[in-house]
């Protein structure tokens, strides 16, 4: 019960909770949604929101409608460009 903590201790700790903080934030960049917002569709396209509901009622982009919010397909919107 009588352990002393020593700089080496000290040092390792820091270097372990730095690793920790390196490898969370790698995952959070690695993490990119399959369905995004239509607040986010609309600002990376510059597009309005008759725009985009025209692409949603064509059938040109899917979309899903969760709890009054409607998000759409990143693959479907990547298509756009591609036609």
């Amino acid at each position: 019960m009588n352990e002393q903590i020593t700089k080496d201790d000290l040092r390792q700790f820091s270097q372990m909770i730095i690793n920790e903080i390196r490898n969370d934030r790698k995952r959070e960049e690695d993490f990119i949604p399959d369905w995004l917002k239509s607040r986010i569709v609309k600002k990376s396209l510059s597009i309005s929101s008759a725009s985009l509901q025209s692409l949603r009622v064509t059938g040109k982009v899917r979309c899903r409608k969760i709890l009054g919010s409607y998000y759409y397909s990143k693959t479907d919107l990547a298509n756009l460009f591609k036609d």
